[in-house]
């Protein structure tokens, strides 16, 4: 595993370097720039708060192709019955706040650290950065946010207060940008995602959409 120089923003070619379980390079730092390097490779940074950073382009690669999306007929339901309405970059900050405060299954601390935010926030400031809000009666009950990089979507972190919130804010975004979206990068695997039509991929072929996404743009 490589340690990274805080004064020099490079990452080793997760093409052929295959660490354990994914895990790239450690270290570094959490700039606006290393940040928008580190996703145009297909690498992330996931690791616990107060502890040293981790970057990670782990194989296989959980993503959706927008044109697989699966939409139950429950689903379908509450969107033709308008229950939510939806928004984008209207409260990019709300979005990451409520994502970082909530309560994950199995997990007993949040991974979004405060200086992770206000990287993403700055990112958000640059336009490479959206969110995608959810709306019940002018409340915001759910949302998710991410980084835009040409016709790929990297997801980040997702949030809901009520029950399909979260799920159909991620439907409406899909179906909203079907055309101009190639690919939504969802990085780990969630039986959430799964049930929306996600699924592995090698990370060759992962890291081959994301490059000819990159030299078109």
């Amino acid at each position: 595993m490589v340690r990274l120089d805080e004064n020099e923003i490079s990452f080793p070619d997760p093409e052929v370097y295959d660490g354990h379980d994914g895990l790239i390079a450690f270290g570094g730092d959490l700039s606006v720039e290393r940040i928008w390097f580190a996703y145009q490779l297909g690498i992330f940074p996931w690791y616990n708060p107060g502890e040293e950073i981790l970057w990670w382009c782990p194989d296989p690669r959980f993503v959706l192709l927008p044109d697989e999306i699966k939409v139950s007929k429950s689903m379908r339901k509450i969107l033709n019955r308008n229950v939510f309405t939806f928004s984008e970059n209207r409260n990019f900050r709300e979005v990451i706040k409520n994502c970082q405060q909530s309560e994950r299954k199995g997990q007993s601390g949040t991974w979004l650290s405060d200086e992770l935010m206000d990287s993403f926030i700055q990112l958000h400031e640059y336009g490479l950065a959206k969110s995608i809000e959810v709306w019940q009666e002018e409340e915001l009950v759910g949302g998710f946010y991410g980084l835009q990089i040409g016709n790929v979507f990297c997801g980040e972190s997702m949030f809901a207060k009520v029950s399909n919130a979260s799920k159909a804010g991620f439907i409406h975004f899909v179906e909203s940008n079907r055309n101009q979206l190639e690919l939504i990068d969802c990085q780990s695997h969630t039986e959430h995602l799964e049930s929306l039509g996600a699924k592995m991929i090698p990370k060759k072929e992962f890291l081959k959409i994301l490059h000819e996404n990159n030299e078109r743009r």
